[in-house]
């Protein structure tokens, strides 16, 4: 798949939870609105995502929103998401982000095989211990609790050490979530997880999509040929 439809296709994905009709010009730039339905943030957050050279923002029905957007406007799309230029301009009282984006379709896929992946439904017993035996961090930012796929999972003895799998989003999506217990990471059982995730999102002609914060989750995106597209970002303005 061309880079360009990769690009279409996560578009359509965001514009979707975006809840108001909203466009990523094709010319680059960005598009500005008030949407109470947004799931680009939490509510009453700016919920910012940018895609390429052309980004949308959401912000929350106050009588701050013509302002922001105003301001928010001027500010050119590679640094829409970036939280040092956005504490210049606005009051920003939290941030959450950025994470970043990244898209894959069959022709970058780069499996990674491992026989002792197994398949287990979707808040299995073995899967809520594994969300346990974590720091509340790990498991909040993983979202394996809330995945509509069946699970993909590695076990040492009798334990999951390594989970995957992905939750159904808008525009045919599929949100992966991945997790691996600290005291087995950097084995390669996240990209094994991952990959198997991945791969039956595309079989069930899906677009995986992972989004991420720490620079190691992004390494293993990279190593199965996600290509990263955009970031996104969500700040609540103080008062």
């Amino acid at each position: 798949m061309a880079a360009d439809v990769l690009l279409a296709r996560a578009r359509v994905v965001w514009r979707e939870l975006a809840g108001v009709p909203m466009a990523l010009p094709a010319d680059g730039g960005v598009d500005v609105a008030v949407s109470a339905e947004s799931r680009l943030s939490p509510p009453g957050w700016v919920g910012i995502v940018a895609l390429g050279d052309a980004a949308i923002v959401t912000l929350p029905a106050d009588n701050r929103a013509e302002t922001v957007r105003g301001v928010l406007r001027s500010v050119p799309v590679e640094e829409l998401t970036d939280p040092v230029r956005l504490r210049a301009i606005l009051p920003v009282a939290e941030v959450l982000g950025p994470a970043s984006l990244a898209y894959l379709d069959d022709g970058d896929f780069q499996p990674v095989g491992l026989d002792t992946v197994d398949v287990v439904p979707r808040a299995h017993d073995d899967l809520v211990r594994l969300l346990a035996s974590v720091p509340v961090d790990d498991a909040d930012e993983c979202g394996l609790a809330d995945i509509t796929s069946a699970a993909f999972v590695v076990r040492r003895g009798d334990h999951v050490v390594a989970a995957a799998g992905y939750r159904h989003w808008p525009g045919m999506a599929a949100h992966l979530c991945v997790l691996t217990r600290p005291d087995h990471r950097e084995r390669g059982l996240a990209r094994a997880v991952a990959s198997a995730a991945a791969a039956d999102g595309l079989a069930n002609r899906l677009l995986p999509q992972w989004r991420a914060r720490p620079e190691p989750s992004r390494r293993v995106a990279q190593a199965l040929g996600f290509r990263q597209l955009g970031a996104q970002l969500s700040i609540r303005i103080g008062i």
